[in-house]
């Protein structure tokens, strides 16, 4: 529990993952809301140094912008969560993972998933950090 100016607040626990997902990467969506592609275009709570690109990582929230999939949904903005990404990180455990591509979950304004479906596996790191990604995951690796 962290206190701040009277107001208690819980502290979120987030392990350190390498950032492999910069600002301006093309991502697959990876559940069946209809958008294909998708392009990171901010981090959400992250600070970084002057000149240096935001990226994310496994379990960040990030705002992107539809490339390609349904003609309605394209060029429209999206908060999502990383479930995949292809730079190796380290784990707790001392095992080394990545994955064959980056992939985000789009979410809805409340923070639902907003498709039903997730395909392919999903981070145990993101799993654990977001439940509900967690409840329409077929894998957690």
């Amino acid at each position: 529990m962290v206190k701040r100016g009277g107001k208690s607040t819980v502290a979120v626990f987030k392990p350190h993952i390498s950032r492999g997902i910069p600002t301006n990467a093309i991502v697959n969506c990876a559940d069946n809301t209809g958008v294909l592609k998708a392009k990171v275009i901010a981090v959400f709570g992250l600070k970084t140094k002057k000149r240096q690109l935001p990226t994310a990582s496994v379990g960040d929230m990030v705002k992107i912008t539809v490339k390609s999939g349904k003609s309605e949904l394209r060029s429209q903005l999206f908060n999502a969560v990383v479930i995949r990404q292809r730079k190796p990180y380290r784990r707790a455990d001392g095992s080394w993972i990545c994955f064959e591509d980056n992939a985000v979950v789009i979410l809805t304004p409340e923070g639902d998933v907003k498709g039903t479906e997730i395909y392919g596996p999903v981070a145990k790191e993101a799993a654990e950090r977001w439940p509900k990604v967690a409840a329409l995951a077929s894998i957690i690796i």
